[in-house]
């Protein structure tokens, strides 16, 4: 298993980097922002002054300033290892102030609807579990299985009773206080704050998700924010997720990818709310 303390040479020795060679950058240390997919990222790329762009393999890097201030788009691909790639990228050459991950997520609560947005108070891994012996033929019970906390134990995560739950991550309160404030220019849903859950896998089973939201908390889940926030807490960096509810299986919403530019549209704002904090 390679511990995330070795993950930044991996990254650097697996790819070619000629672009991002010239070291540490000058300046106030910047937001990044970061995407998945082009309908996360996009619309807020172009709306940043004097852009550049950095590559990486495959991770974009739009560089430039929101009143002023140094910002950065990151498009960090779809997946958790992804995410957690492009995290450590970010922070070791552009050493952020602050990390918002953001984008579209499927509703766990029957309560939200699409657009709603979800600020997470806190993100946690739904991925990784444990599942209890069962024989062959015995066939298998996912909502058995045992959840494990993969930063909990130097020794056998499956093992160790101590790491017998989701690693969770919270936000940060300078962070989550913009996004409150910026949510008085919000008009096209509810802004509700809660739990964001991510994993490598796209839940349609309505008795799995229930038994995620009722045993975890969650209030919609995705696959990239927990990863991220994982690899901010390591490197100590402020971090925020946010999430608009795209599709939401449980009361029969229909994924709208309209839905990422609204999302795009709330995070420019609270951009700009955490960047008036920074500058006063």
């Amino acid at each position: 298993m390679i511990r995330f303390a070795t993950l930044p040479l991996i990254v650097w020795l697996a790819v070619p980097v000629p672009a991002l060679a010239q070291g540490r950058p000058t300046g106030s240390p910047p937001i990044v922002v970061q995407g998945a997919m082009p309908i996360e990222v996009e619309k807020l790329a172009g709306r940043l002054d004097n852009v550049g762009v950095e590559q990486v393999g495959g991770w974009t890097f739009w560089r430039g300033t929101l009143d002023g201030y140094p910002v950065i788009v990151s498009k960090t691909l779809k997946g958790m290892s992804n995410a957690a790639a492009a995290t450590v990228i970010a922070v070791e050459h552009y050493h952020p102030v602050a990390i918002v991950n953001q984008g579209t997520a499927g509703g766990h609560d029957p309560a939200l609807h699409l657009f709603d947005i979800v600020l997470g108070t806190s993100s946690v891994n739904i991925g990784a579990f444990r599942s209890r012996v069962r024989l062959a033929g015995e066939g298998s019970s996912p909502l058995d299985w045992v959840p494990l906390d993969l930063t909990a134990s130097e020794g056998s995560a499956g093992n160790d009773p101590n790491a017998r739950r989701p690693a969770r991550f919270q936000a940060d309160g300078p962070l989550l206080a913009a996004a409150r404030y910026a949510r008085k220019d919000y008009t096209r849903g509810r802004i509700v704050e809660g739990v964001i859950g991510s994993a490598d896998m796209w839940n349609d089973e309505i008795d799995r998700i229930a038994w995620l939201h009722t045993r975890f908390g969650t209030t919609v889940e995705e696959m990239e924010t927990a990863s991220a926030a994982q690899i901010a807490s390591v490197f100590n960096v402020p971090f925020l997720g946010i999430r608009v509810v795209s599709d939401n299986v449980t009361n029969g919403g229909a994924y709208d990818p309209r839905t990422g530019e609204a999302c795009e549209d709330y995070v420019f704002q609270v951009v700009k709310a955490y960047i008036a904090t920074l500058t006063r």
